[in-house]
């Protein structure tokens, strides 16, 4: 009797992949690549976005073990209206008409089918002048705090003005957040309102802030214009889902009404 030679064993069908997920390209190490989303599915699951709560100290967030993205910024940057933009929603991010005065720290959650599996934290806006010094000092302490105590923190997205640049205080920021980029938090410079910008004035903006981010990455951003959408999307997607997202299953979580507007 003839016997054929048992043929060698093959990999799992790209079917058998984590839902969401590309199939493993060939080469070999390459995590990254493989565990890019298609930015439908990225924005389908930002859509997802819902209010969770809201929190004026930080002895009032909510323990969590998922995934949390935290956007911070000068007042004015454009941060309400690039959390709407990337959720598709027109007022989950409230932009209060007096910059400044929002003193909170708003929480989202995302997943679906009620099932959190990350949250966003839209922190408040710093650097308004006609904010009292005293509210100035104690939403410093704050957001200090938190970007170095969360746990759950994986993530921290800063918006920037091209226009602006750098200011002391987004240096200040970076300065507090730079031990905690260099043992793993992901960290991105959005550079956002690009569109007022020419291409030359866009790329040498981007160019810098590359060289300030400190371990990080940089992105154009323009909510108007569309730009920087999917590749930002994707980039929370990743954060959150990808290599390095070890928080624990994800759960249902209480969501509390909606605080009314200023």
């Amino acid at each position: 009797m003839t016997h054929r030679p048992t043929p060698a064993p093959t990999n799992a069908s790209p079917s058998q992949d984590a839902p969401g997920l590309k199939a493993p390209t060939p080469r070999a190490g390459n995590i990254i690549d493989s565990l890019k989303p298609d930015p439908k599915i990225a924005h389908g699951w930002l859509h997802t976005a819902r209010f969770l709560t809201t929190a004026p100290q930080l002895e009032h967030l909510p323990p969590l073990d998922v995934p949390e993205v935290a956007f911070v910024g000068r007042s004015n940057a454009g941060k309400s209206t690039c959390i709407n933009t990337l959720t598709q929603q027109k007022r989950l991010a409230f932009a209060s008409k007096t910059p400044g005065r929002t003193q909170s720290i708003n929480l989202f959650s995302l997943g679906k089918q009620g099932v959190t599996d990350a949250v966003l934290a839209d922190l408040p806006g710093y650097g308004y002048a006609a904010v009292p010094r005293e509210a100035k000092l104690r939403w410093q302490r704050v957001m200090g705090n938190y970007l170095l105590t969360r746990e759950n923190l994986k993530g921290v997205v800063l918006l920037i003005d091209p226009r602006l640049g750098l200011t002391e205080l987004d240096e200040i920021l970076l300065e507090v957040i730079r031990p905690r980029v260099e043992e793993g938090l992901k960290f991105l410079v959005l550079l956002t309102k690009s569109d007022k910008l020419n291409h030359a004035e866009a790329q040498k903006a981007l160019s810098i802030a590359r060289l300030q981010s400190g371990g990080g990455e940089a992105r154009l951003f323009s909510a108007l214009k569309k730009k920087g959408v999917d590749e930002v999307a994707m980039l929370l997607w990743q954060w959150t889902h990808g290599a390095g997202a070890t928080a624990q299953a994800p759960q249902p979580l209480p969501e509390d009404e909606p605080p009314a507007l200023d």
